[in-house]
């Protein structure tokens, strides 16, 4: 009987062990079921080529400011310093506000306003070349955009792009002037919507698609045909990001000479709204106080860090596409 009895246990914790095993074999199985259609799922939506272009475009936006920001401040302080200037007063130039600056605010304040541009940089450049890069598939999948039709793929993307992120270069802007004793982002944008009212932070609309619209066209035509004058053994060798870049570099300074006055115009209206109905009042005001030639203020520093900015941002952008096998 005890022998049988003995027996009967060990059949009974076999069959149990066997259930257990049982139960834990199901469960892995379930888990990893989960697993793998999450990570299909994540794989999935990774994978689409606009989320792509959007992640390689922020990254290189990302690059291009933390490097050239000091020149984006520069311009800012000098477009406003000149406002404020009594008829007759010597002038000042950009080694002086660089100079002026770094003795006042030391080397860190060159930086000031970097955290507004990287809230608008890195969401902001990303839907600008994720949308480039849509509007390039649906329009001109089987070949390429001409002269004109460049021009308006990039200021189509541009003006999407600036539109969305308005509120956050008017915070920008401002913190770049020294008028406002902005401490963060949020300080700064809680101070606008209470003392001005959620409109001001869309002040100088106009006169920043003005500004960026036409660069942005003019920039992607002039840079995609310089690249198409290249021949094509520098296009496919080790030395063509190096082309790319001076493609790049000769397409910022030529846009940018043609859309400075529209950006001394939205300096203007986004730093001081309260003088400005319209964009033309801000315009008759330069022109009245300053002559043509201060359409022209800052246009040194902004066309140094316009077009390193978007030589690099394109460059970065073309070489990250290329190497996830997407054409840019």
């Amino acid at each position: 009987m005890d022998r049988g009895r003995v027996r009967t246990e060990k059949v009974i914790k076999k069959e149990e062990k066997t259930k257990e095993d049982f139960d834990h074999t199901r469960t892995t199985l379930l888990d990893w079921n989960l697993f793998s259609t999450f990570k299909i799922t994540m794989e999935l939506s990774l994978g689409h080529p606009a989320l792509k272009a959007f992640m390689c475009g922020s990254l290189s936006g990302t690059c291009s400011t933390l490097l050239f920001q000091p020149l984006d401040l520069v311009k800012t302080r000098l477009q406003t310093l000149h406002s404020n200037m009594q008829p007759g007063s010597a002038r000042v130039g950009m080694v002086t506000v660089f100079l002026s600056v770094v003795r006042t605010e030391k080397l860190i304040g060159l930086w000031k306003g970097v955290s507004p541009s990287f809230v608008r940089t890195i969401p902001g450049v990303g839907i600008y070349f994720s949308t480039y890069y849509s509007l390039k598939q649906h329009y001109f999948l089987e070949q390429g955009p001409g002269a004109m039709e460049s021009v308006l793929l990039g200021a189509g993307a541009r003006t999407v792009a600036g539109v969305c992120m308005l509120p956050v270069t008017v915070l920008k802007t401002r913190f770049e002037s020294g008028r406002y004793n902005y401490v963060s982002v949020a300080g700064a944008l809680r101070s606008v919507c209470q003392t001005e009212g959620p409109r001001a932070l869309f002040s100088g609309l106009t006169a920043t698609i003005l500004r960026d619209a036409p660069f942005s066209g003019l920039y992607v035509m002039f840079y995609s045909q310089g690249k198409n004058t290249l021949p094509q053994e520098i296009s496919t060798s080790p030395y063509a990001a190096l082309a790319n870049f001076s493609c790049g570099i000769l397409a910022g300074v030529l846009a940018s000479l043609v859309t400075q006055p529209a950006d001394v115009v939205k300096t203007h209206v986004q730093v001081s709204p309260h003088l400005y109905r319209r964009t033309a009042d801000a315009v008759r005001y330069i022109y009245n106080e300053q002559g043509f030639q201060g359409f022209f203020r800052g246009g040194v520093p902004r066309s140094l860090r316009r077009t390193m900015i978007a030589a690099m941002a394109w460059t970065v952008y073309e070489q990250m596409m290329a190497h996830m096998g997407l054409k840019s």
